[in-house]
């Protein structure tokens, strides 16, 4: 890309290979804008602002970072040896705030099965899932009680989902719930890739005294196409020590709460 150095270009055009730019350095600051576009500080703040408010970019402090769109999501058996270790740190740390005889919902997902690997040694746990994978690890506990909610089987992630699965919810109450996501983002919350859960995602999130989201650190300043909550809707995130401190800090300013394994 070569540097700009027209002062004549219009704003569009300009924003438009100032978002070019950034998406090529991920990360920049104002002083790099000024002198990289030839332009004074306000008019690359300007230009900044303009990019976020159109969902481009994220204002981090000093400058910016793109959103990036989160990737197409690989079937759940073919996620397992993604960020592994990371995902086992993240399930040791959940597991700790969970405390026998607690009432936990565990969703589907990679992550969410390693908290429910190191619940395995607590006693007098009722589990509330909706993941077939969840169901069949929890079932070595010895004295776990096992509440498996029925509905339409969503094979990619072996789990059951619809009308039927939010019926069941509706008659639950936890005192936790854990549950992963596809892509976290300080501005635009919880989204995941597909449309037809998100319903049974937002019914989860209704049963829960407190909502803990599990997520290693490549699912942060990601968007997918699915809607699911605000930041605000979450008591707790649990991630790695890989999250970008910057992302941490916005989620932090949304009055998100952020853990690291």
């Amino acid at each position: 890309m070569e540097k700009v150095a027209d002062l004549a270009i219009s704003s569009i055009e300009r924003q438009a290979n100032l978002l070019q730019f950034i998406e090529q350095r991920q990360r920049v600051t104002v002083t790099q804008i000024c002198d990289y576009f030839t332009i004074s500080p306000a008019t690359a703040r300007r230009d900044l602002d303009a990019l976020a408010e159109r969902g481009k970019i994220q204002r981090v402090h000093g400058g910016a970072i793109p959103i990036r769109q989160a990737p197409p999501e690989l079937p759940v058996v073919n996620r397992l040896a993604e960020q592994s270790e990371e995902k086992q740190r993240i399930g040791r740390v959940t597991a700790e705030l969970i405390h026998d005889g607690d009432t936990v919902f565990l969703g589907n997902g990679t992550t969410v099965l390693e908290v429910a690997r190191n619940l395995l040694a607590h006693k007098h746990l009722t589990i509330i899932t909706n993941s077939l994978m969840v169901l069949n690890l929890m079932s070595d506990s010895p004295d776990a009680t096992l509440i498996s909610l029925g509905g339409q089987l969503r094979r990619a992630e072996l789990s059951m989902i619809g009308h039927l699965t939010e019926q069941a919810l509706a008659e639950l109450r936890a005192d936790k719930v854990v549950i992963g996501v596809h892509a976290i983002d300080a501005k635009y919350g919880l989204t995941n890739q597909y449309l037809p859960e998100t319903m049974t995602d937002r019914a989860i999130l209704k049963i829960g005294r407190k909502v803990v989201v599990v997520a290693d650190h490549s699912k942060f300043g990601q968007i997918a196409t699915a809607f699911l909550a605000p930041i605000s809707a979450v008591d707790l995130i649990v991630t790695d020590s890989g999250i970008d401190p910057e992302i941490e800090v916005a989620l932090v300013s949304q009055g998100a709460r952020v853990m690291k394994a």
